[in-house]
């Protein structure tokens, strides 16, 4: 039976909320492009989060025709028992950024490092490729694609994010869907109200990534939308290895409602700023020049 990652089963979920959100029918085809660039992710995971579906009775693959809708699902019926590799993704991660992890890994250095077994290496090294933070080398091995772990790159990459981000709500083109707006808004409430764990650090990224990366796509700039999926590939471990506390968890949340706020109301303006500053508190913390987290 497939073995669906903690981010195909959320994708499969959100295909769940698209399909009742736009009363598809069963017959319905599902298209796995599309649905790439509406989840703003790459279409393996999309396509395994497809495959978890079809597991499920919810979807079929018809031979020259693609995806069938074949059920129609209720909300919350993709879901399956909680992933239980995040704790590795988080040691992974830490790993990595201290440098006791090279940029070169075997599944069988993972296996020996971390105690574990090789289905589950294998399933947590998968994870990491649908998140495109390793790549499986040619003949053996994987490879890490995340970037570097200096803190002037660090700088760097918060001074692009605060001069981009921020014009990218201002482009002309710039449409934001409310369903969008909807979804992001109960993912957020959804962080703020769970218990805390040293394993939500990857929940808490993914979701902080899909706001910033769908700012970026509702810019209508293609420019935008590709320099911040490269930004947030590149932040993926240090975050991962979370060490602000859920109260900077909270802080975050809630600049981001606040931004959405404004969005729902189109006033683009002050949506701008407030990620401006959103942006430039989050670099002076990270930089160790820790102000107010407020």
């Amino acid at each position: 039976m497939f073995q669906p990652t903690r981010l195909q089963q959320d994708l499969a979920e959100r295909i769940v909320q698209l399909v009742n959100d736009e009363g598809l029918t069963v017959g319905a085809l599902l298209n796995e492009n599309s649905l790439a660039r509406r989840l703003e992710v790459s279409r393996t995971p999309v396509r395994g989060a497809l495959q978890h579906l079809e597991e499920r009775g919810i979807v079929t693959r018809r031979a020259n025709r693609g995806v069938e809708l074949i059920a129609i699902p209720s909300n919350g019926h993709a879901a399956i028992s909680s992933d239980e590799d995040e704790d590795w993704l988080v040691q992974i991660a830490r790993d990595h950024r201290s440098g006791a992890l090279g940029e070169d890994i075997s599944e069988v250095e993972i296996m020996r490092r971390y105690g574990l077994n090789r289905p589950t290496v294998q399933r947590v090294l998968t994870r990491l490729s649908d998140l495109e933070m390793v790549e499986r080398k040619p003949g053996y091995g994987w490879r890490f694609l995340a970037g570097s772990r200096d803190s002037a790159t660090h700088d760097e990459s918060y001074r692009f994010r605060i001069m981009i981000e921020p014009m990218g709500i201002l482009e002309p083109g710039f449409r934001v869907e409310p369903a969008w707006i909807e979804t992001m808004v109960e993912r957020h409430t959804d962080t703020l109200e769970r218990p805390w764990l040293e394993a939500s650090s990857v929940a808490f990224f993914e979701m902080n990534a899909a706001f910033h990366e769908g700012l970026a796509a509702a810019s209508g700039n293609r420019f935008v939308h590709s320099a911040i999926r490269r930004q947030n590939q590149l932040r993926r471990f240090s975050q991962y290895d979370w060490k602000f506390g859920f109260e900077r968890v909270v802080v975050n949340c809630r600049e981001h409602l606040e931004i959405l706020d404004y969005l729902s109301r189109d006033e683009r303006d002050i949506a701008s700023a407030l990620m401006r500053r959103h942006l430039e508190r989050a670099s002076r913390i990270r930089s160790g020049k820790r102000d107010d987290p407020g």
